[in-house]
């Protein structure tokens, strides 16, 4: 069967497609999109079961001996806190680092007051550093991630109380 389509409108760079790909491998996140222009390239895949566990609670203790005591955790322990409605999320997929280089000061802080438009944390996404910055001024309460970590789309940050 013949082309039946315009092939200026399909042309789609194999390469890139396979790197983006191959960062999904590498950095074990599920989705990553680019877009150029009018153009826009999606690479997704399923999440592993495994990654469902990363927000398991720990598991219970062993049972103990007769004579030996043993601390029980409490539900609100063991469950990890739920991101603050006010908390800054990721624009997009990549790696959150928490200062400008290695060894910098951090950008954020626990306490630490910041105006609107400060930069809270960078991701890094294709090489292309974006800073993360403050939508309103307040006190920083949380950082939910940790320097270098892998962040998704729409994942809590920083809280700007």
């Amino acid at each position: 069967m013949a082309d039946n389509f315009d092939s200026d409108a399909m042309k789609v760079d194999i390469d890139l497609v396979r790197q983006l790909a191959e960062l999904l491998d590498t950095t074990a996140l599920t989705e990553i999109e680019v877009e150029h222009g009018d153009r826009k390239i999606r690479v997704a895949r399923k999440a592993a079961a495994a990654a469902a566990v990363q927000y398991a609670p720990p598991a219970a203790p062993a049972p103990a001996a007769p004579h030996t005591a043993v601390a029980s955790v409490t539900p609100a322990e063991s469950a990890p806190p739920g991101p603050a409605a006010n908390a800054v999320r990721s624009p997009m997929v990549g790696t959150v680092y928490l200062s400008a280089e290695p060894g910098a000061a951090p950008f954020s802080a626990i306490g630490k007051t910041v105006a609107a438009g400060d930069t809270l944390v960078i991701v890094e996404a294709m090489k292309v550093m974006n800073p993360i910055v403050a939508p309103a001024a307040g006190t920083i309460t949380a950082i939910l991630v940790e320097n270098g970590q892998p962040v998704e789309f729409d994942q809590p940050l920083v809280v700007v109380e």
